[in-house]
């Protein structure tokens, strides 16, 4: 009776491991994105997505695209993991202490948390456009400049910067392939997402999306010090050389505070490094949507002009992007002893 038992058990367990085999397999719906199957199936989340793609490897069409009638495996679901993933919490943890991140690309996903100055500090940075949407668009020496890819790669170096002094950061918009690029030509894709979900084409839906996600992650945090951050390249006339300006909503005490931080930290470096230049860059006040609807203290930052020859020096090089970043890093910790100090 006893061995009875044991094979009827034994039966058990091999028909539970069938069925969660073949319930981890599943065929999209016509006309059906990767975004779109993943959430369907309950796997939000970068993590989830770079799984994915390991799991289906030669099984794609071009970027990614899924095909009609192949039966994809999915990824363990894992309710503490997935809860983390669709948060996309980058906390920093202890100083000293060595941590990974696959957000920032195989060369920088590794970092140390280098000091305590922005414990309790929490950032949502958010980059311009991305998905459907490039942004503002160039060509040199035959290549296309993309504002979405640049504008990612210095939000991804700021998060890293911020992440290292302590503070805990959202990335709002996020390229589970795109890491963190020492490249000077940026190709563009169309993989990003607002965290895990499809990026609409709409303007105004595409701009209520990630407010929506920023309230919604700020209601949760506990953190006292909240700022969300959101970075672009701007698209004037090509003669027309830009410094870098700063925005506030008009009703914002706390951003103009930082958005003048900010301007004070760039000048101090601008005389630093480029003596004879002077930094003309300016902060003013806004009326955008991103900014007038987040509830975290806002600042909005244009680092260029992507048309003018000058100013794609600023960005092209990627010393020069991870200096905006080291820069702006500087004006966050900046102003966040400030507030404080309740200055």
């Amino acid at each position: 009776m006893k061995y009875i038992r044991l094979i009827i058990f034994s039966i058990l367990i091999i028909s539970s491991v069938s069925v969660y085999s073949q319930s981890e397999k599943d065929t999209p719906r016509n006309g059906e994105g990767i975004h779109a199957f993943l959430k369907r199936n309950k796997r939000t989340g970068t993590d989830n997505l770079n799984k994915f793609l390991e799991l289906n490897k030669g099984k794609f069409g071009k970027e990614n695209s899924l095909l009609k009638d192949v039966s994809y495996l999915l990824p363990d679901t894992d309710k503490d993991n997935t809860k983390k993933t669709e948060n996309e919490v980058l906390d920093s943890g202890q100083t000293g202490k060595k941590t990974e991140n696959k957000l920032f690309g195989e060369k920088y996903a590794e970092y140390t948390i280098k000091s305590d100055k922005l414990k309790g500090a929490c950032f949502f940075l958010s980059s311009g456009h991305g998905g459907p949407d490039p942004g503002a668009m160039a060509e040199v020496d035959g290549y296309e400049l993309c504002e979405d890819e640049y504008a990612y790669d210095i939000t991804l170096r700021l998060a890293r910067n911020l992440m290292e002094e302590g503070a805990t950061v959202y990335m709002i918009i996020q390229d589970a392939e795109d890491g963190i690029r020492d490249d000077r030509y940026l190709s563009n894709s169309k993989r990003e997402t607002c965290m895990g979900a499809t990026i609409p084409l709409n303007q105004i839906a595409r701009l209520k999306q990630r407010t929506d996600k920023i309230n919604s992650l700020s209601k949760r945090s506990k953190a006292k010090y909240k700022r969300s951050v959101f970075i672009h390249l701007d698209s004037r006339s090509q003669k027309q050389q830009l410094d870098v300006f700063f925005y506030y909503s008009k009703n914002s005490t706390a951003g103009k505070k930082l958005a003048n931080t900010m301007r004070e930290t760039f000048s101090d470096h601008y005389d630093k490094h480029q003596p004879d230049r002077g930094f003309t860059g300016t902060v003013s006040t806004r009326t955008l949507y991103v900014l007038d609807k987040t509830l975290p203290v806002g600042i909005y930052a244009e680092l260029g002009n992507i048309h003018n020859s000058f100013d794609q020096r600023r960005f092209l090089q990627s010393d020069n992007r991870q200096a905006l970043a080291n820069w702006m890093c500087r004006g966050f910790i900046k102003d966040y002893e400030n507030s404080k100090k309740g200055k």
